[in-house]
Parts: structure tokens; sequence; C-alpha cells
């Protein structure tokens, strides 16, 4: 068996860099760690954090298929972020013109969550503490 420690980060390929970095710095809050700009592959690499700690890597690349979202396809289904209020994190999502889903409660944990999608279409869960 592999011994792991946690999950180090999450790689995510945009569409639009800058709609991608405003959607995640500005509406999401996490923080920007480094910046690069890959000229030979014509692509740029954001590394962010949430609370100090690294958990995604922002790509750019020309040109990039565009994901399966509905149906949902055979791979990484979502990013769920905690939350300690649901409706208020609602409430600040559409201060920015994101439309969460209803909210709906885990059935097994008895927890809220509500999905929104980012502006390529991967879906994002947001799960009350």
């Amino acid at each position: 068996m592999v011994s792991l420690n946690a999950i180090h980060h999450i790689a995510i390929i945009c569409s639009d860099y800058e709609r991608s970095k405003v959607f995640y710095t500005e509406v999401l809050g996490l923080s920007i760690i480094r910046e690069v700009y890959r000229a030979e592959r014509q692509s740029y690499k954001l590394d962010l954090a949430l609370n100090g700690h690294y958990v995604v890597e922002l790509f750019s690349f020309p040109n990039p298929p565009q994901r399966l979202s509905r149906p949902e396809g055979t791979g990484l289904r979502h990013l769920a972020f905690e939350v300690n209020d649901i409706e208020e994190t609602v409430r600040q999502l559409n201060k920015h013109q994101v439309v969460a889903e209803p909210i709906r409660i885990d059935e097994y944990t008895g927890k809220k969550f509500t999905f929104i999608s980012d502006p390529d279409l991967l879906p994002i869960e947001f799960y009350e503490r």
C-alpha cells in the first residue's frame, strides 16, 4: 500500500485565463502564491492557496478541448470546499453574479451543501462544516 500524507494540489486547465483568475481569486478568495508565463507552452501557471496552503494550479493552454460536465464524464467529478455557513456562502457568491444550485441536505451526514460552476463549467461544491 502507498503511504499518502495529504492532497498536495488540484490542477485545473481553463479556457479564459483572465476570467478564471478573477473567479478563483476574487470570487472564491484564493490567494496567489506565484504566477508564471511559460513561453514554450504558451501557457500561464497560477499557483493558488487557501488559508496559506497550496491547493490549486490554474493552467491556460491554447485551445484546450472542452470538459464534459453534463452528462457527467469519467474522471474528476468536482472540487469541494468546506464552509462554515452555506447560506452566507451563497449570499457572497450572488454578489459576484454566481448562481448556486438550491441548498440540499446530505442524506447520510445531515450537512448542507450546494454546487456552482466555474467559468469552464467545472462543478464546485460547498459543503457546510
